[in-house]
């Protein structure tokens, strides 16, 4: 079996190649970062191809001056045609063609007219799903949302049907093309994997403390703004809320009203300096309103630090409901809040998630299991 990837930047796309390249089948990996970056994702470079233009482009300039989000995203929208189209003419033979979403309108076409079958890969809910739920989140906190980037919106429902399978990494985002009318049956949920070598425990949390880690884009739609009623509410007398990832622009407006008091905003950190923060958090909190698999909740469970996760992720495939952690409701601070008082209350509990989720770990895949499921979910499509 041959396999073509196609995917923008990087994303999962690169663990799953270095899995199937192991596996003899990738025949060629395609990216829009440059060479020289993808070159650190371990996969060999005669089966890597770039078309780095159009996405340099739109990066550079978002990291040296303000650009307008319209300017943003019609230069998304430019990314997406021109990779595409590129994709088209370079596209060989194969017998599965693999395409993040958004690339292959006109390459998973071609695809098929070599003679493959066009697998449309979705990281997380259904586009539309997540356009209108995060519409809604926007309209609750009167935050102006950007503009919906509606080709692009078109494109994937494009692929969507046009595609032969679907695949999703949880079954929150399974359930919601289900919910917009895809046929269950076309879609696939295989879940990522974890590089849990990179994230174990290491410290034991402060024993006169409660320290609550959030890590991820601190955003609406990650629903950090519960998060923060919750903290404030919580009854704690040294009580501290980390915030570990980059700060949405919304959000700014967004602090001003909830007592920060005991919030520290850490900005993004490197991975050694996230595990340890998990080892040293009492609990993290994922509530995220739409998000197709949390990978840190993974990580934090390797780092014996127990989690609170919204439905709306991965979490209820990776956790036991008070066993591991606790999953919640989207848009409950009061179910978050709870939760949190029994962690701060009662340090045995903590004790027995802890061990229970280091060893939930050792039955959790890596990146490796990821790529064995991937490649067998294949080889039964391209036999069919």
């Amino acid at each position: 079996m041959r396999v073509v990837q196609a995917t923008f930047g990087t994303f999962h796309h690169f663990d799953l190649a270095r899995e199937l390249e192991a596996l003899g089948q990738l025949a060629c990996i395609y990216s829009t970062y440059p060479r020289k970056r993808v070159m650190r994702e371990g996969v060999s470079p005669h089966l890597v191809r770039t078309f780095p233009w159009v996405h340099t482009t739109q990066l550079l300039l978002g990291r040296t001056l303000s650009v307008p989000i319209s300017l943003h995203n019609l230069l998304g929208y430019a990314n997406a045609l021109s990779y595409d189209k590129w994709l088209s003419r370079v596209l060989r033979p194969c017998d599965a063609y693999v395409a993040l979403t958004g690339c292959a309108v006109w390459s998973g076409k071609r695809a098929q007219q070599l003679g493959a079958k066009y697998v449309c890969d979705r990281g997380s809910s259904h586009i539309r799903f997540q356009d209108e739920i995060l519409a809604e989140e926007y309209r609750i906190w009167g935050v102006e949302k950007p503009p919906s980037e509606r080709d692009m919106i078109k494109r994937a429902e494009i692929e969507y049907e046009q595609a032969d399978a679907i695949t999703v990494p949880s079954t929150f985002a399974r359930r919601t093309f289900q919910e917009m009318g895809i046929p269950v049956e076309k879609v696939y949920q295989i879940p990522y994997g974890v590089r849990l070598e990179r994230f174990r425990k290491t410290v034991e949390p402060a024993s006169d403390s409660f320290d609550v880690l959030f890590a991820g884009t601190v955003s609406l739609r990650k629903g950090v703004p519960y998060l923060l009623d919750a903290f404030q509410r919580l009854k704690h007398p040294r009580k501290r809320l980390r915030l570990a990832g980059p700060v949405e622009p919304a959000m700014k407006n967004v602090f001003g009203r909830f007592d920060l008091t005991g919030v520290e905003v850490l900005g993004r950190q490197p991975q050694p300096r996230l595990a340890e923060l998990m080892s040293a958090s009492h609990v993290l909190v994922l509530p995220s309103i739409e998000d197709g698999f949390g990978l840190v909740l993974g990580q934090a469970l390797a780092c014996g630090c127990p989690v609170i996760s919204s439905l709306h992720t991965g979490g209820q495939d990776l956790i036991m409901d008070g066993v591991e952690g606790y999953l919640v409701p989207i848009r409950s601070s009061d179910a978050i809040l709870e939760r949190l008082n029994q962690f701060a209350e009662d340090p045995g509990l903590r004790e027995r998630m802890s061990e229970a989720a280091q060893q939930r770990v050792k039955m959790m895949g890596g990146w490796k299991d990821y790529g064995t499921a991937y490649s067998a979910f294949l080889q039964k499509l391209t036999a069919a």
